[in-house]
């Protein structure tokens, strides 16, 4: 098998184009859809340095780290940045969007993170994209945790470059991304002197080279394996209807909740509202006088195939979390957790009812 891998013919240009349009129809956008040969964080970065300069206002929406980071490229491209930053254990409202714009009428691009897998968060696309284009803002949406987890909409909510990666919920390779595109952020680009040019970090680059040519030569070799892989994943979810593969991820979401709140022991749920609660992952609060990144550890030891971790950061002492994405969106995966982390904190002395964690939880994905 290896040997057919290292032997494959190269892929042609018509073959990387159709699995483009299985992205875009996957997204159910009529945008362009330019598959990105790298981990996402290419497409983010290289989204924002086309659109974003001086004589930019940015409005930063920050619900987690990744936020964060946006604002650092934003003012690293020259543009002013307003952050609007709220706790990490709740979702930003589309209230507090249109308040910063009746602040800051000239704002003109808008980021937002859809789930913040790290926060535990998800956001309400749908109603601050109807505030950005109410304003004719450029709107910039990073969905990479929350495609296959929950619906996401290009189109329907107005967002001009939505950014997505293969490897959390699609269940799919972490070395390509991909990005839709409109046609405002086409020109917004075109008009950017600033945007990258014959870099890697080009969209541009690959819009004129690729699509304006009617896509029938590549720019330059395809990652080849990695563009099968997310051929095959795209098939998977094709294959069971992307209804199905949300539903399971809400239901891993909800059982994981509802066992952590069973378990006892001063656990809880990080992002206090389930409606704000992303359905990639779980986010729980350690119990006080106990430090997060100690009972990952302790749980670890338990089960080393747990998917667990703590928070990043200064999170790590009070966060953490259940990553049930993907192939690990199943009951046997939040049980699993669940077990482990009892294990960790009888180990602590503290006192929990696993048996309970487990019932509550298959109860809630029934």
């Amino acid at each position: 098998m290896t040997h057919l891998l290292l032997d494959l013919p190269p892929m042609s240009a018509a073959h990387f184009a159709s699995i483009e349009d299985r992205v875009a129809r996957l997204l159910g956008t009529r945008q362009d859809v330019v598959i990105t040969q790298g981990e996402a964080l290419l497409p983010l970065e290289g989204a924002i340095r086309a659109t974003a300069g001086p004589g930019t206002t940015a409005l930063n929406i920050i619900t987690g780290p990744y936020g964060q980071t946006f604002g650092d490229w934003l003012r690293d491209c020259g543009a002013t940045v307003i952050d609007l930053t709220v706790p990490f254990h709740t979702a930003v409202t589309a209230g507090q969007v249109r308040d910063a714009f009746a602040e800051h009428p000239e704002i003109g691009f808008v980021s937002l993170v859809h789930a913040e897998a790290a926060t535990g968060n998800t956001n309400p696309v749908a109603e601050i994209g109807e505030v950005a284009r109410a304003h004719g803002a450029l709107f910039y949406l990073d969905a990479v945790a929350s495609i296959g987890a929950e619906p996401v909409l290009p189109d329907t909510w107005g967002v001009d470059l939505c950014v997505i990666g293969a490897q959390k919920a699609m269940g799919g390779p972490a070395g390509v991304s991909a990005v839709s595109v409109s046609e405002r952020a086409w020109a917004r680009m075109a008009a950017n002197p600033r945007a990258p040019r014959r870099s890697y970090l080009s969209l541009l680059d690959w819009k004129e080279r690729w699509i304006d040519g009617g896509r029938t030569a590549l720019p330059h070799a395809p990652a080849q394996l990695e563009m099968l892989a997310l051929e095959a994943c795209v098939e998977r979810i094709e294959a069971v209807g992307l209804d199905t593969v949300m539903s399971r991820h809400a239901s891993a979401a909800a059982a994981a909740r509802a066992g952590a709140l069973a378990l006892g022991g001063g656990l809880e749920p990080y992002v206090r509202a389930a409606a704000e609660a992303a359905p990639v992952a779980t986010t729980l609060r350690a119990p006080g006088g106990t430090a997060a990144s100690e009972l990952v550890a302790r749980a670890l030891a338990a089960d080393p195939a747990a998917p667990l971790a703590a928070g990043g950061g200064a999170l790590a002492g009070e966060m953490i979390r259940v990553n049930h994405y993907g192939p690990g969106s199943t009951p046997g995966t939040v049980r699993a957790c669940l077990t482990a982390l009892g294990t960790a904190m009888s180990g602590a002395d503290l006192t929990v009812n696993l048996p309970a964690a487990l019932e509550a939880a298959d109860k809630a994905w029934r």
